[in-house]
């Protein structure tokens, strides 16, 4: 699937994420082996620590539908064509399910593409990753 595609899933997407507070909302595509896109966005509650980023929205779905097996993420926020890359969290989670997931960032004069493990290098794991 082409890079912006996914990322147009995820503007898609962000258009309803809940962010009454921050007003910043986020969209998350995730494809997965098989073809499937599973978007998530961003969910905010006055109690900010029991918010959710897109990313792990995403992700949640993906597990709830049967799959374990993302390839690639796209994600978008703020203002459109500024790269909004994961938070820490994020990274961490996209890391334990496939560190060589690409993940796709729009920005003003391309289209940024880079493993989770770029992002996160040398990510926490309880096993030996090759």
């Amino acid at each position: 699937m082409p890079a912006e595609t996914l990322l147009q899933r995820a503007r898609n997407v962000a258009e309803r994420a809940y962010a009454p507070y921050s007003k910043f909302k986020v969209g998350a595509a995730l494809l997965t082996s098989d073809g499937s896109v599973i978007v998530g966005c961003n969910v905010e509650n006055a109690s900010y620590g029991m918010s959710i980023c897109a990313e792990r929205s995403a992700v949640a779905s993906m597990i709830a539908m049967g799959h374990l097996d993302p390839v690639a993420i796209a994600v978008v926020g703020g203002r459109s064509g500024t790269p909004c890359p994961p938070c820490g969290a994020c990274r961490q989670v996209l890391a334990e399910f496939n560190p060589n997931m690409l993940v796709v960032l729009e920005s003003p004069n391309k289209v940024i593409v880079m493993s989770a493990n770029e992002l996160l290098p040398l990510s926490f794991s309880l096993t030996e990753r090759t």
